[in-house]
């Protein structure tokens, strides 16, 4: 059983044809994004808004067209992943550096939906370091601002270079020891001078889909 697999396939019944749908990245939506390409060989008709340069690639292999998101009005249903959920739906995004794509493309959305295997699932959120994408000016200032939120941080690399986003963006992944307020949190780190955006996702999400312990798919809805 791949568990990512399940819930990915489980969100395209929220697609329905004519949509435009916005196209997360992640190993979970993955699947979401391969099935809707396979139903789009029997017959749907949609148009996908991708949150990063990854999933863009991945949606022309799968022959689903793509819309210009300067060209839509709407985008009618987001699909997407996360690395944390918290038992309010709170999320942590940004493992995989495209959350402010997705925050964008998931505040555009009518509907927000969350795919998520049940290691995603946890009472609070802050097991993992927090992404925080910000301009690469000034980077070590800001980077002094979020640790006296008291995070432990570090500048995100990649082959020993920073890290950087597709809008040019460094990541700084801040480990917090706990995060009490996710809401709270979001407003201060947003207020630091050189943070662009921050990956908690906020009373965002509308549904999550994920497995129980019986291995039964579950779909937690915001109250």
């Amino acid at each position: 059983m791949i568990e990512k697999k399940i819930v990915g396939e489980k969100a395209v019944e929220f697609v329905k044809d004519g949509m435009t749908v916005g196209l997360g990245t992640g190993s979970t939506v993955y699947y979401t994004i391969i099935k809707l390409g396979q139903l789009m060989k029997e017959g749907l008709t949609i148009k996908g808004v991708p949150t990063s340069v990854e999933t863009e690639k991945l949606a022309n292999e799968c022959g689903i067209p793509l819309a210009n998101i300067k060209e839509i009005d709407q985008i009618d249903v987001a699909i997407d992943g996360a690395d944390e959920v918290d038992s309010q739906l709170n999320l942590m995004k940004g493992g995989g550096g495209a959350l402010l794509r997705e925050k964008i493309i998931a505040r555009a959305a009518k509907k927000f939906i969350v795919v998520a295997d049940p290691a995603k699932i946890v009472n609070h959120l802050g097991a993992f370091p927090l992404p925080i994408e910000v301009v690469p000016f000034g980077v070590e200032m800001t980077n002094e601002q979020i640790r006296l939120l008291g995070a432990e941080t570090k500048i995100r690399y990649s082959n020993g270079n920073p890290y950087q986003s597709d809008n040019g963006n460094y990541i700084i992944d801040a480990k917090f020891p706990n995060i009490s307020n996710p809401v709270t949190l979001e407003q201060k780190l947003n207020m630091i001078p050189g943070v662009v955006e921050n990956g908690l996702f906020n009373q965002m999400a509308d549904a999550v889909i994920t497995l129980n312990a019986e291995k039964s798919i579950v779909i937690k809805n915001r109250s």
